[in-house]
């Protein structure tokens, strides 16, 4: 294995690739950013553009709808540009996209907008980790693969921030800046990436194998592991192990994601479709589950519970984001440590009991008119709690997981069908919980996430097996045992 070439001590991450991540999921940021400032923006929305409660509704789930066609198109455009330009598109497309939104003259200019700004999400989502992924080794893919999960926290973070101090500037001028001033960032990131090299493994897929090794040995901590790493991929790739040219033409391979619909959709073997039913589920759940609701509509949820005044719903919301970025740094660390199993089973398990709590709370403060100061803090305690379990787990794991998963033909479309998942759901969540709560109160709302976690709860704990420590090469043969190894795994772990 990778890991234990590199000596009996274990190595600190190879600063390189730490860099090469970070730089990376800086476009999560703009994506987090994005979510955290729309929250706020749309109470001055509704009040400037006169817009109701469904228009609202549409206007943040058509980001993800967006999104959706943005992560299909992704997987076969990365396979074909590379990991690297597609960052780049994907900064350019959200830059675009934060231009409308800045000018938003009426509702269809802001829509529009907001269509933009989605498809740039949609590659953002699905490039982002796997590059971090292809880019780190076994030890530490856990940490540099959950960066764009911390890095859309910290985003979320920043316009909760953002809403609260630009709230105080007029009305008509405070929200087209909210959401216009994400281009800035998008234009140096597209910029930044360029000096940032292209994933190895992608490299190595094209048969660019001098390229690909000298990538190696600037993100592995020993010419040792880089010499491993290389003779993985390219058995991964097909190559032939003692092929020491610089260059292989790949005539008879298919490079560039031909044929991979079939072998992930129509045609799986065994393991594929385990693969694909552990990545989809936990992509599902991830939002089916509701922090969505949480993070969009903050603000009129805990208007519903009691507070009034457009200071202190910023500045609670404000605490949302400082728990999710809080929560989802310390889960970084715990990855590789704890494992990815042990540590989304208890955060799901976290996540029915706060649940279930924010949806009594707000039941009885919605009952008591918000007159029960106790209801209140419950509500607030149980939210930030629900962010919290969230973020130490199931947040930043679908992305890692998701990742490492796929065999490495089937990588970047597979995590593309795993972001349109993922994107259809947050888009159903956000386009309807305003309609839910209407139709079974806000607390009722909450009751029916529960219940969809403790679902997931049991998805998790017989479907996923644990993958820490494992190169992407091992755990692609991982899930080509059978099924029955696959189980006996899960219950010892």
């Amino acid at each position: 294995m990778a890991d234990q070439i590199t000596g009996e001590k274990p190595v600190g991450v190879n600063r390189f690739a730490l860099q090469c991540s970070i730089v990376a999921s800086i476009v999560s940021i703009i994506f987090g950013y994005d979510t955290g400032v729309m929250s706020g923006a749309m109470v001055f929305i509704e009040e400037d553009l006169k817009t109701n409660d469904v228009q609202i509704e549409v206007l943040t789930g058509i980001l993800n709808l967006c999104a959706l066609f943005g992560s299909l198109l992704a997987g076969r455009t990365s396979d074909i540009i590379g990991r690297r330009y597609t960052i780049v598109l994907a900064s350019i497309l959200f830059m675009l996209g934060s231009i409308l939104m800045g000018w938003g003259p009426n509702y269809p200019v802001l829509l529009s907008g907001r269509c933009t700004a989605g498809l740039g999400v949609g590659f953002a989502l699905m490039v982002a980790p796997v590059y971090s992924a292809e880019i780190a080794t076994a030890s530490h893919r856990g940490l540099l693969a959950s960066l764009p999960h911390l890095c859309i926290s910290i985003g979320i973070l920043i316009g909760y921030l953002v809403n609260y101090f630009f709230s105080k500037l007029p009305m008509h001028i405070g929200w087209r800046l909210m959401l216009g001033i994400a281009a800035v960032p998008s234009l140096v990131l597209a910029f930044g990436i360029l000096k940032m090299p292209e994933s190895p493994r992608w490299l190595i897929m094209q048969g660019r194998l001098k390229e690909g090794k000298e990538i190696l040995e600037l993100v592995s901590n020993s010419p040792e592991e880089a010499e491993l790493r290389f003779q993985d991929i390219k058995t991964a790739a097909g190559i032939d192990p003692k092929c020491q040219d610089d260059v292989v033409k790949m005539e008879n391979k298919k490079t560039h994601g031909e044929g991979v619909w079939k072998e992930l959709i129509l045609r799986p073997t065994p393991a594929v479709r385990r693969v694909l039913l552990t990545a989809l589920g936990i992509h599902f759940f991830q939002h089916a589950t509701g922090i969505e609701a949480v993070l969009l509509y903050g603000p009129k949820i805990f208007k519903r519970a009691g507070i009034t005044t457009k200071d202190k719903l910023f500045l609670v919301t404000i605490g949302v984001g400082i728990m999710k970025t809080t929560f989802i740094f310390t889960a970084t660390f715990l990855l590789d440590k704890v494992g990815r199993r042990k540590l989304l089973l208890t955060s799901v398990g976290g996540m029915v009991i706060a649940l279930t709590m924010l949806g009594f709370g707000l039941t009885m403060a919605q009952n008591s008119g918000g007159k029960l100061a106790w209801a209140l803090v419950l509500s607030i305690v149980s939210a930030y709690g629900f962010v919290a379990v969230f973020s130490i787990g199931l947040g930043p794991i679908t992305w890692v997981y998701s990742s490492e998963v796929f065999p490495l033909k089937l990588r970047a479309q597979g995590a593309s069908l795993g972001v349109a998942v993922n994107r259809v759901m947050n888009a159903t969540v956000s386009m309807s919980f305003l309609s839910l709560t209407k139709a079974i109160t806000t607390g009722g709302a909450f009751f029916m996430f529960a219940g969809v976690a403790a679902v997931a709860w049991n998805f998790f704990f017989f479907l996923l097996p644990e993958t820490k420590g494992k190169s992407l090469e091992e755990i692609e043969a991982l899930f080509q045992r059978d099924g029955d190894k696959v189980r006996g795994e899960n219950s010892a772990a």
